[in-house]
């Protein structure tokens, strides 16, 4: 494969509003032994990054490119692990933070970072994909340990995680109750599947236990803290909630003092996994699933590089309506 000597890339030289995005040419970087050159086709958004823009997230050096994911092809691979040219997925291990990600038409990772992948999807859906897999079916699976049959709670339903875990969980045979805080967003969420579509006015726990007073067997809570509350309430007996997003941009509780946060006898989980968490065969299962229409990806809107600032804007504002994502 071809390779250039420059690249276009967006580059954040420090916190600040979306306009600090700048669009630049930079050189392509040289991968040596252990790491893979990924020419990037496509790189989802994700609310990690946002957190870094507005410099609330910890361990990060400037400048950076952001993007803690990317697909694409790989262009080069000292090390032999990948083929030239195998389409790939990258995502985390320190991309966009403490090394430059997705956010270029160029990307250098780690090998450990990477997944080979065979599908014929077209490049924006593949982008849409990795991360938000990788968080749904980890909360899921290791933060909620979710059975077939139960019901799951998702709190921040129309966020890109909300609707890909509702995917994953009407997959497992799971009854959905998802909130919005817009109910005109509701024709979104029965679209990926969702039974039980709930108001979000602060109050959720009320209208879920008005549908099924003894409260859901698991909830996932994507908006943070200052939602966590209410959720807890909603859950039954033993039951498990999950906090695996900070929607809110808020994730610590002040004076935490269990015995009174926690209601009786119902268990708090934390999820926050790797690349290592979601299983090649799990990625390829669900991409197959996709090219065969029995799964949905919730793709919001793609955008070019130029055109970040405008995606991370609204992003910000909470109308993505599903997982954006840039094509380099």
């Amino acid at each position: 494969m071809s390779i250039p000597d420059s690249m276009r890339a967006v580059v954040l030289d420090a916190p600040g509003p979306p306009e600090a995005l700048q669009l630049r040419t930079l050189p392509v970087p040289v991968p040596g032994p252990g790491q893979v050159l990924i020419r990037v086709t496509a790189a989802g958004l994700n609310r990690s990054e946002l957190h870094t823009r507005l410099g609330l997230a910890d361990g990060v050096t400037f400048p950076r490119v952001l993007g803690i994911e990317a697909t694409g092809v790989v262009a080069a691979c000292p090390g032999g692990e990948f083929a030239e040219g195998a389409r790939v997925v990258a995502m985390m291990g320190g991309m966009g933070r403490q090394f430059d990600g997705g956010y270029a038409e160029y990307t250098c990772v780690p090998v450990s970072q990477v997944l080979e992948v065979r599908t014929h999807l077209d490049a924006a859906v593949l982008g849409a994909i990795p991360e938000m897999l990788q968080t749904a079916y980890g909360s899921l699976t290791v933060g909620l340990d979710a059975q077939p049959g139960e019901t799951l709670l998702i709190r921040g339903g129309t966020s890109s995680i909300g609707l890909a875990t509702a995917v994953l969980a009407k997959r497992l045979g799971m009854t959905v109750f998802s909130t919005t805080r817009d109910l005109a967003r509701t024709p979104l969420l029965q679209g990926v599947g969702v039974d039980h579509v709930v108001l979000d006015d602060g109050a959720v726990a009320p209208r879920v236990r008005a549908i099924r007073p003894e409260g859901v067997d698991r909830a996932l809570e994507l908006v943070g803290t200052p939602t966590l509350p209410d959720t807890l309430a909603a859950v039954r007996v033993h039951g498990v909630a999950c906090v695996s997003g900070m929607l809110s941009n808020v994730w610590t509780i002040p004076d935490f003092y269990p015995i009174a946060y926690l209601p009786r006898g119902v268990r708090l989980a934390g999820y926050g996994g790797d690349a290592a968490d979601l299983h090649a065969e799990v990625l390829q299962g669900f991409l197959d699933d996709v090219a065969a229409g029995t799964a949905s990806v919730p793709l919001g809107r793609t955008f070019p590089l130029e055109q970040l600032p405008e995606a991370h804007r609204l992003m910000e504002e909470g109308h993505a309506g599903g997982k954006l994502v840039v094509l380099p």
